[in-house]
This record gives C-alpha cells, structure tokens and sequence, in this order.
C-alpha cells in the first residue's frame, strides 16, 4: 500500500492532467450526458476559482507580514515581462501578414502573464522561497493592469477600450482573488492564533487542491482545443510559441534568480503561469484565437513542474 502511495505522489500531477483530459474525452462520447454540460460547465468556473482563492488564502497563512519584501531580483524578472512585452509589440507594428501577428501576440501574452496562483504550492515543494514569490505574485498582477492598457492599443488601437476601461477590468479581474485571501489569511494570524496553527499544520493540504483544480484546467483546455475553430496550422504554431515562451521563461527566470540564491523562485515566478487569466486577456484585448495559447502553456508548465517534482521527490534537483 506504501509503494502504492508512492507512486501515487511521484505521478500525481501527470495523474490529474490525464484524468481531466479523458473525463472530458469520455463526457463528449456519451450524448446522454449532453443535457447535464451547462451545470457542469457553471460547476467547474465557479471551481476553479474558488479552489485558487483557498489555495492563495493557505499560501497566505503560511507568510508573516514582514516576510512580504521586494527582493532584488524581483525588479530584473518585472523588467524583463515588461520589455519583452513591449519589444514584440513593436515588433507587430511593422510586421505583414495575420499569420504572424497572432504568433507575436500569442508570445506577448506568455510573457506578460502573470505568475500562476499555485506557483507558490510548487515553490514550496521546490524548496524554494515562499513569501518572495508570492510577493512577486502582486507585484507582477501591479504591472501588468498597467503594461496591458498601455501597450496594446498600440497594436489594437480601439475608441472603447481606454485605458482606464482596460485598467479597471483587469482589476476587478484579478485583485479580489489576491487581496481578498491576503487580508482574510492575516485576520485568523493575528486573532484566532488555534485555527492557524491547525491551518498551517496541513503542509500538504496546498498541494492537494492545487492537483484537483489542474484536472480541472486541464478539462476546461481540452474543451477549448476540441471544439476550437482555428485552423490547425494556426493551432500548430500557437502551440510551438507557447511552449517557446515557457522554455524561455523557466529558464532566463533560473539564470537570474541563481544571481540572488533564489533560482528555484524565480524560475517558478518566471515560467508557471496564471493562464486563466492569460486566455481571458486574449479573447478580451488580443485577437481572440490567441486565447489557445493559455491552454498550450497551461499543458507545458504543468508538464515541465511534474518533472521537476519527481527529480525532488528523488533527490536529483536542487
């Protein structure tokens, strides 16, 4: 049973992305279960969500106040999504051809994104530094409700889309999930010491919930790709940028977060991605077929963090 239970924990990422995979395959094999899709669609987004919410409230409690300061490299992983972004939006502006232009955006979406809810989870795991990414976790959503506004209508220009319209949906779409588990976590810190305590006794309890709501990223991507439209060159490339863009990612987020001990941390704030939000963004200020790209790189990151796990769980990473 122990062994068992091993092998469980070893492959339990790869676990989740395949279940959420297959129970969407074999939901849309069987008509029968047609006239249930809306509640299970309004189910799984009212999910996933949540889970995130509890997942940031967990993260949370495990972090004194004091802990949340900017670190140092913190400014070079903000400069470099910031200018990788604008630089490709330049580069859009003189380029021909849609192909091209929905390649170059899908790349400005991956790196501009912000840093995934659950990267703290794998941080942790990692052995890495678990209040600077969660840190870095506001400080990037920070720059990027104000890079996006800035920055696209350079590419999408729009009479509607004002800056402040876009710096308002952006807010409202991300800071009630960040703020609001911040303060709740620091309430039950500071006057319900007892509930903490059995709280942050539960060290896997994160890790756990994080799997549940990857089957369920997982089930929401294979049904966009399914019933996608794109054309599959479209689909193709997209895919080759996403993964591109998470290569790069991981690994310039390594190579400066090696300069301050904290490699580890800045891979993860670098390379795991809120991509929920990133297919939001694509559909609401991009051309809308880049919105695929989230779900590739939801499938590469998570691919890519299975494996890093497994080596930690067997003492090959450091």
């Amino acid at each position: 049973m122990g062994k068992i239970l091993s092998i469980f924990k070893d492959w339990m990422l790869p676990i989740a992305m395949l279940a959420g995979a297959m129970i969407y395959l074999i939901y849309i094999n069987i008509p029968a279960l047609s006239p249930a899709g809306p509640v299970l669609y309004h189910i799984v987004t009212f999910l996933q969500p949540f889970l995130l919410f509890v997942l940031l409230f967990l993260a949370f409690c495990r972090i004194s106040p004091k802990d949340m300061r900017p670190r140092k490299w913190h400014l070079w992983l903000l400069c470099f999504q910031t200018l990788s972004f604008v630089a490709l939006a330049v580069m859009e502006i003189f380029l021909p051809g849609d192909y091209w232009k929905v390649l170059l955006e899908s790349a400005m979406l991956m790196l501009i994104c912000p840093t995934a809810t659950a990267a703290a989870v794998v941080t942790a795991k990692l052995g890495g530094d678990g209040p600077g990414i969660t840190t870095y976790l506001i400080l990037i959503n920070l720059v990027t409700a104000i890079s996006v506004p800035l920055v696209v209508p350079l590419v999408h220009p729009s009479s509607e889309m004002t800056f402040l319209v876009s710096l308002s949906m952006i807010m409202a779409k991300v800071f009630p999930l960040l703020i609001c588990p911040c303060i709740l976590a620091w309430i039950v810190r500071f006057t319900m010491p007892k509930l903490h305590r059995k709280i942050v006794r539960y060290e896997d309890l994160p890790f756990y919930i994080w799997a549940v709501n990857l089957m369920l990223a997982i089930l929401m991507t294979t049904r966009s790709i399914v019933h996608s439209t794109v054309p599959a060159g479209y689909q193709i490339g997209i895919a080759a940028v996403s993964l591109a863009c998470c290569a790069l990612q991981f690994w310039a987020g390594r190579m400066i977060g090696k300069r301050y001990g904290a490699s580890v941390t800045a891979g993860q704030a670098l390379g795991q991605k809120n991509t929920v939000f990133a297919i939001w963004m694509g559909y609401t200020f991009m051309t809308p077929v880049t919105s695929i790209a989230g779900g590739f790189y939801s499938i590469w990151h998570n691919a890519f963090n299975s494996w890093q796990l497994y080596r930690k769980r067997h003492g090959r990473q450091s």
